[in-house]
């Protein structure tokens, strides 16, 4: 038992058992869950709030990393990709031929847009995360089948030579890979979709120990055509050094098509993105020099999850500029449009479409240049707004580009509007390099798993309380705090406008109360809370919300404090959204802590086994007999 003031906490030893180890979570973990949940002074805002706190470093000031010379470098690239995309790349013709076309992909390696933060001195442009996001933001606003053919290369594709790759593989590899050889990132196989760590594919070391042997099989690559680089994962086997004992672990590979055994099946056909080209892909016998271990051995999950991890702030960049697209469409139709005498945009169906669409945009934007932002200043504790911003992203640009064809009406239904491929191209956003489901369950998981960490401390330090009084005064003063209805912490209401101070105790109240009932979900289900999915994607969806909060805050700060032109605009914005978000997270959080929907989660539970064990919809007679 843990006493604080008037709070009694239980903690079960079991608890120790509370590990993000689960198979499903495997596309979405971070690579080092134990040594993460232990830190103690973590810098990310949201895996903070699962212990009730307010970190702001990452947070304010917004996100204004470049210099003047980056800036330079960035707006001299801005121009010629905004020009290319306007004349000379066609959507709707990448679409028709289910490839980008010819003159398409040859302006994009002329343009650099293929090796965008590859070094200069290894033949790219050399850009920072956030030049990078304002690039692909472009490119997100115009074509997705072409943004996927370039994020499949450089996002994922070759990433992992970047991230992990020894002076010799980025000397060898990166000039190709900027010069006219595609690359992919090779890990989902038929029977392992989020579930990485269940691959099949299987590398051994040849008899005289200088190469491996790789056999096996991946599907959906995008770039498996025709890519020459890849990123490939098999299982190996490992001795483990503690125990002598051998192992089978996930080694990722830099294997060339040229190495012979490496052939493609024929291109898929996908409801979107067709100009991306997604195969299957085949290895017989490959023979790949030990030299080409990427990251190590063994830690093929770890180079595989930071891939992923480090190119997630991408997709929300991109779908922020495919939802400008998709308002400037909306709005162009909605000014013009005259019904009963009006134009649409006079009525209030209408104009609370056009400013949620709004909404979500700037809020995907501000999470985008937030986390890049982070990532250029040497942040590592970046992984759970990551995931939130790609979930955040892509749910956010479906529902504009559906609100956005339903104020076009029939018209948005048409091809020729361009409406209905970009919805196609979006649905697939949910889906890859992490499902959504997935994703929900990471963001929880993790940031439980943190505060369970936390109170294992607190336990700790009450066992010697003479050495520990300033970490337990520290919680006592805390909990004294929400018990008389305190909120902000000065230093976080300091941070924000006094114009927009409402709106931040709404997001300290919204905190206060995660982090209580994350307690309560502790100490109630123990290390099973693994299992509570309907309440873990509530949790989830609170998180995403506060969040989205305090990012918009800190970026309207920002406008107000430099007198921006659009300052008052991102105010609104931001109050708006800050007002709505709060509901959401108290009614999230309500249905967590209150226990009231169980027993509807039961029902929901039983519902969905019953239709399962009869294989399909049960089929009560409609009219009674």
């Amino acid at each position: 038992m843990l006493r604080v003031g008037r709070f009694v906490v239980k903690l079960e030893s079991s608890q120790k058992s509370l590990q993000l180890s689960s198979r499903c979570l495997a596309t979405a973990a971070q690579t080092k869950p134990k040594e993460d949940a232990q830190k103690v002074e973590n810098q990310s805002f949201t895996m903070n709030i699962f212990r009730g706190q307010i970190q702001t470093n990452q947070i304010f000031p917004y996100a204004n990393v470049l210099n003047e010379e980056q800036k330079e470098t960035l707006q001299m690239l801005v121009d010629p990709v905004y020009k290319f995309f306007e004349e000379v790349n066609d959507p709707a013709k990448n679409d028709s031929l289910a490839q980008v076309a010819e003159e398409s992909m040859k302006g994009c390696w002329d343009l650099g847009l293929f090796g965008l933060q590859v070094p200069q001195d290894l033949g790219g442009l050399g850009l920072n995360n956030t030049q990078y996001a304002r690039l692909v933001e472009i490119v997100g606003a115009n074509d997705l089948g072409v943004g996927i053919t370039l994020g499949a290369h450089q996002s994922i594709g070759f990433k992992g030579i970047l991230l992990f790759g020894t002076p010799e593989q980025k000397a060898k590899y990166l000039p190709r890979v900027t010069s006219g050889e595609f690359a992919a990132f090779c890990l989902t196989e038929p029977s392992s979709g989020s579930d990485a760590g269940s691959i099949k594919s299987r590398a051994v070391k040849s008899a005289d120990g200088k190469h491996y042997i790789l056999n096996g099989s991946k599907i959906w690559i995008s770039n498996g055509g025709f890519a020459e680089i890849m990123t490939v994962f098999a299982q190996t086997p490992v001795v483990d050094p503690k125990t002598g004992k051998t192992k089978d672990k996930v080694t990722a590979f830099i294997v060339e098509r040229s190495f012979g055994g490496v052939s493609s099946g024929p291109p898929e056909n996908k409801m979107g993105i067709k100009a991306s080209n997604t195969t299957e892909v085949y290895y017989e016998d490959v023979p790949i020099p030990v030299e080409n271990v990427l990251g190590g051995e063994g830690n093929g999950f770890k180079v595989a999850m930071n891939i992923l991890n480090n190119g997630r702030f991408g997709m929300a960049a991109a779908l922020s500029g495919t939802m400008k697209y998709a308002i400037k469409k909306a709005v162009d139709h909605a000014t013009t449009r005259i019904q009963f005498g009006k134009r649409i945009d006079s009525f209030g169906t209408i104009q609370e479409k056009i400013a949620r669409m709004a909404m979500l945009q700037y809020v995907t934007e501000s999470m985008a240049y937030n986390i890049s932002g982070n990532m250029d200043t040497g942040s590592v504790d970046y992984h759970l707004e990551a995931a939130i911003s790609k979930c955040f992203a892509s749910e956010s640009a479906w529902f504009v580009v559906d609100e956005a064809i339903q104020i076009l009406g029939g018209m948005g239904f048409m091809k020729s509007t361009g409406l209905e491929r970009v919805l196609r191209d979006l649905r697939i956003f949910r889906i890859f390099e992490g499902t959504n489901d997935i994703l929900r369950l990471f963001v929880a998981l993790t940031g439980i798993q943190y505060a369970g960490a936390h109170l294992r401390e607190l336990q700790k330090a009450f066992k010697n309380p003479a050495a520990n009084l300033g970490l337990i005064f520290s919680e006592a003063s805390k909990r004294a705090i929400r018990s008389v209805g305190l909120s902000s912490p000065p230093s976080f209401s300091q941070l924000v406008h006094p114009e927009l101070a409402s709106s931040a105790a709404l997001v300290s109240k919204s905190v206060d109360t995660f982090g209580q009932v994350v307690e309560m979900m502790l100490i109630k289900y123990g290390k099973n809370v693994v299992d509570e999915q309907f309440l873990l994607n509530r949790l989830a969806n609170a998180a995403m919300d506060s969040y989205a909060m305090i990012v918009v805050l800190s970026r309207a700060t920002s406008a107000l404090n430099n007198k921006l032109p659009t300052a008052e605009y991102e105010k609104e914005l931001t109050q708006a959204w800050c007002a709505e978000a709060s509901e959401r997270v108290a009614a999230n959080l309500k249905i967590i802590g209150s226990g009231k929907h169980l027993d509807t989660f039961g029902k929901l539970s039983t519902i969905a086994k019953t239709i399962c064990e009869k294989e399909g919809l049960v089929q009560p007679n409609p009219l009674g007999f």
